[in-house]
């Protein structure tokens, strides 16, 4: 299971985040809102994304969207993401508890400045009905992320 690999990079690189894990499922991004008690836009969702060399991660607020302008300045060339089928195979989660953490690849990770907006944020930790609460700056150090400014 993917929040069992979530936990143990937790647990190797010295990490102490508790990890919730629902009875109800925080798959989209209005669920996890609910389940957390908290608005949209602290649920900060991952978005995988196809490169012409590479795959990477995209993390943003929950009521962002990305801007196709401000992706393609960003990375010289339009966005596509990953189809669900390629997610679990390249990232090792499943779609709805898609992460940073415990990667079954190595993945370059981007921070959208969007979640600066926010004391803490609340991704998924693997599974559709697991996540964390951590800062914008936790998140950062954790994924050696690089803030972007990508979205709308």
């Amino acid at each position: 299971m993917a929040t069992e690999d979530v936990r143990q990079y937790f647990k190797d690189n010295g990490y102490d985040f508790e990890i919730f894990e629902l009875d109800e499922s925080t798959a989209t991004v209005e669920e996890a809102a609910k389940a957390h008690g908290v608005i949209p836009a602290m649920i900060a969702k991952t978005l995988a994304f196809e490169l012409k060399d590479k795959d990477i991660l995209i993390l943003t607020t929950g009521d962002a969207r990305i801007d196709n302008k401000k992706y393609k300045s960003t990375f010289n060339k339009k966005a596509k993401m990953l189809k669900a089928d390629k997610v679990l195979e390249i990232v090792g989660h499943p779609v709805g508890g898609v992460c940073p953490f415990g990667l079954k690849n190595p993945m370059e990770v981007y921070l959208d400045e969007s979640l600066l907006e926010f004391e803490y944020v609340y991704p998924a930790a693997g599974a559709s009905n697991s996540s964390i609460k951590i800062t914008p700056q936790q998140l950062k150090d954790i994924t050696q992320g690089t803030w972007i400014d990508v979205c709308i």
